[in-house]
């Protein structure tokens, strides 16, 4: 029998919705949510999902302020616009779009920003405090969103084997700390290019997370009968017959995983949509905490 579908969607729209109403509260009490995003030069990638997140903050009622730089944009004048948003008081979350051009250094410009406002999670001050359990802390969007699949569509965690494959800053790390924090309870295994018999560990994962980056890397021979899958890769792959020349892969074999796993994630609809999601998230609580 082929696996449930987790139709990322659906729980993304559920958040925005609570999202929503939470801004409506703060509205109503003098405080307007404000989501600031810094796009330097015209990734075609980034632009489409600078604009998505735009469209998502003002259906939730949040101020959306969208800053575009040239891609000549220097260190000091990239820094300088992270400062001016730090100390701008409308201003709840900033995020600054990735990749930026070979001159600008994605770990200064993170460290710069105000832990208070990094809705993205990706300052050492937040990282800290997911690593130690402090509920103050900003977990990053895409492992947050795989943590709100898992609880909407009632999978068990305590004691449960999860294997996560992926070692990144962005998704692996946090992914397996975010894991083993109390009342989650799992058992975490972190996988990676240079693990041996990486096979071996994901069979025997109750919930398995690829997050590694290569399309269709998790076949149905490395999947538990049963076994929960969350699929975060999105990857381009040449299809000459495809209008556009390419479709798009997860890191998982979707087809062939489907009739093994008891659970899995779609690409797209899967944990993509619940990113957008859990910033807006992110960034209502930032706000929550500066309202009278």
């Amino acid at each position: 029998m082929a696996a449930e579908l987790m139709d990322g969607v659906a729980v993304a729209r559920a958040v925005r919705e609570d999202v929503a109403r939470g801004v409506a509260d703060l509205v109503a009490r003098g405080v307007t949510p404000g989501l600031a995003v810094v796009l330097v030069g015209e990734d075609p990638a980034s632009t489409v999902y600078v604009r998505n997140k735009g469209k998502a903050c003002e259906e939730a009622g949040m101020r959306s302020v969208t800053i575009r730089m040239p891609a000549t944009t220097s260190q000091g004048e990239l820094l300088a616009q992270v400062d001016a948003l730090n100390a701008d008081p409308a201003i709840h979350g900033i995020l600054v779009q990735m990749p930026l051009p070979p001159q600008c250094s994605a770990d200064e410009v993170i460290r710069r920003i105000d832990p208070a406002k990094d809705v993205d999670g990706f300052h050492p001050v937040n990282a800290g405090r997911l690593l130690i359990g402090d509920p103050d802390g900003f977990a990053p969007c895409t492992p947050a969103g795989v943590m709100e699949l898992l609880r909407r569509y009632d999978v068990p965690t305590k004691g449960a084997e999860v294997v996560v494959i992926g070692r990144s800053n962005i998704v692996g790390k946090p992914m397996g700390a975010l894991m083993i924090q109390p009342g989650v309870d799992a058992t975490v295994t972190t996988c990676h290019s240079r693990t041996r018999d990486l096979a071996g560990h994901a069979r025997r994962a109750d919930i398995l997370v690829a997050a590694i980056g290569r399309a269709r890397f998790v076949t149905a021979d490395m999947v538990k009968p049963g076994a929960t899958v969350i699929d975060v890769g999105i990857n381009r792959v040449e299809e000459p017959r495809s209008k556009t020349g390419y479709v798009l892969a997860g890191d998982v074999d979707f087809a062939a995983v489907r009739e093994v796993a008891g659970r899995i994630t779609p690409v797209p609809g899967g944990v993509g949509p619940l990113t957008i999601a859990m910033l807006l998230k992110n960034t209502l609580r930032a706000a929550s905490r500066v309202a009278p």
